[in-house]
């Protein structure tokens, strides 16, 4: 342990290994040693230790408003004095009311919502919805990407390190992914764009019987190292998985509310309306909420008894409307604009400045840097050092994509100036650190 991990964390670990699954443990470390949260407020964490941190990753892009944020804390706090938790079995106009707002703000004919507690219970109730309306199995996904940790939701996901228990749904098949970044050298994007949609045609035609339930994507991969999707290509496969008698999930877990700047949904900028949009994270500024927003003829297939004991959770809800209000209000989506352009521009200075950035990415307050190698390839090694090394300068971001070597940054959607001031210096003193 260091002088900035003393005792106390050290006794909290102990703790910990003795009653939580091992594998969590494993996961604890951020950079070399675990970081134990005492208590949280805006953009700041303290640890247990006294030491203060700025938050450029939020829970994994959860905590979106900052954490403890004054309005959801109220909204939270009002709630829970009239009511903590009936179920789905009874009317809540709290419930009502985000599933009105959801409505309201989510492109096209998208209409019904169901509520559950996480995304990947939402992602399994766009499968389980997309499957009933059109008769068919195949689901169609794309490699690298992540969508949960049920056993459906690991078969949708396209990375081997977040599968586990050997046990698959059959029926997903994965195409794929769309990542301009590793096309192959000399191809121009359109070309590359072009030998998707025709490769997407083919594995229709060769991989399937022809009939699909769904195609599922995110518009950026999260945990597949914030990699955007082509804008052109949900629009060039749409008519593919139509013609298969298949439907459109898009799956905003992360990107969702503003995140990429510019849209509240982040599907705008690709110009599609979904059949079926998910929705967690972000929603509720940290509360466990999940929800499936459905057009009227999707959601009307979904006939057998179905119920979540905490979906639509009135206290829940509270703090989901509470968020979301906030944003809308405030319109944080454009704030996620500017800040997330002084950012990526910061990000390009570094990468101009040091070889081993090989990609900068990302939209919003969504941006990604790649590391790699003198050779070209994955350098996960540096990725680790720069995570603890932007921790050393109290700074905390993520680390994900398929090799591990891709520093995910996702600050809150009403940074300040001064936030971004400050985040991107310790930032550029921790890339400069381990170069």
């Amino acid at each position: 342990m260091s002088a900035t991990n003393t005792t106390r964390t050290a006794e909290l670990l102990e703790r910990q290994r003795r009653v939580l699954l091992p594998v969590q443990t494993k996961m604890l470390f951020y950079g070399d040693e675990p970081l134990a949260v005492a208590r949280a407020a805006g953009d700041w964490l303290w640890d247990v230790e006294g030491n203060e941190y700025l938050d450029f990753f939020g829970g994994i892009l959860t905590v979106a408003i900052g954490h403890c944020n004054e309005e959801v804390v109220a909204a939270v706090s009002a709630q829970i004095r009239k009511a903590g938790h009936t179920s789905t079995l009874y009317l809540n106009e709290i419930t009502v009311e985000v599933a009105e707002f959801l409505a309201r703000v989510t492109p096209g004919r998208l209409q019904h919502t169901f509520f559950t507690s996480s995304g990947t219970e939402a992602n399994e109730t766009a499968v389980m919805a997309a499957r009933a309306h059109t008769g068919n199995t195949d689901i169609v996904a794309l490699r690298h990407g992540y969508s949960g940790r049920s056993a459906m939701t690991m078969s949708l996901t396209g990375q081997s390190t977040w599968r586990s228990g050997g046990v698959y749904d059959g029926y997903v098949k994965h195409v794929r992914s769309p990542y301009m970044g590793r096309r192959p050298a000399g191809m121009s994007e359109d070309a590359y764009l072009d030998f998707l949609v025709e490769d997407f045609e083919d594995f229709l035609a060769t991989s399937t019987d022809g009939r699909i339930a769904a195609f599922m994507a995110e518009p950026i991969q999260g945990v597949g190292g914030f990699q955007p999707v082509p804008f052109g290509y949900f629009r060039r496969i749409e008519p593919l998985v139509r013609a298969a008698g298949g439907i459109m999930i898009i799956d905003e877990v992360q990107t969702g509310w503003g995140r990429t700047g510019g849209q509240l949904c982040a599907i705008e900028h690709w110009g599609i309306e979904p059949d079926v949009m998910t929705f967690a994270k972000g929603i509720a500024n940290g509360a466990p909420v999940g929800a499936t927003v459905m057009v009227p003829e999707v959601a009307a297939a979904l006939q057998a008894s179905t119920l979540a004991t905490y979906g639509g959770n009135p206290v829940s809800m509270a703090q989901t409307l509470a968020t979301l209000q906030y944003i809308e209000r405030n319109r944080l989506w454009e704030n996620a604009g500017r800040q997330g352009a002084k950012l990526r521009a910061a990000l390009e200075e570094l990468q101009s400045e040091h070889g081993f950035i090989s990609d900068v990415r990302g939209m919003g307050l969504m941006q990604a840097i790649e590391l790699t190698d003198e050779a070209g390839q994955p350098d996960a090694a540096r990725a680790n050092a720069l995570v603890a090394e932007a921790r050393n300068n109290r700074l905390l971001i993520g680390k994900g994509g398929r090799y591990g070597n891709s520093m995910r940054i996702a600050p809150m959607l009403n940074a300040s100036d001064e936030v971004m001031a400050e985040g991107i210096e310790r930032l550029r003193r921790s890339v400069a650190a381990i170069a």
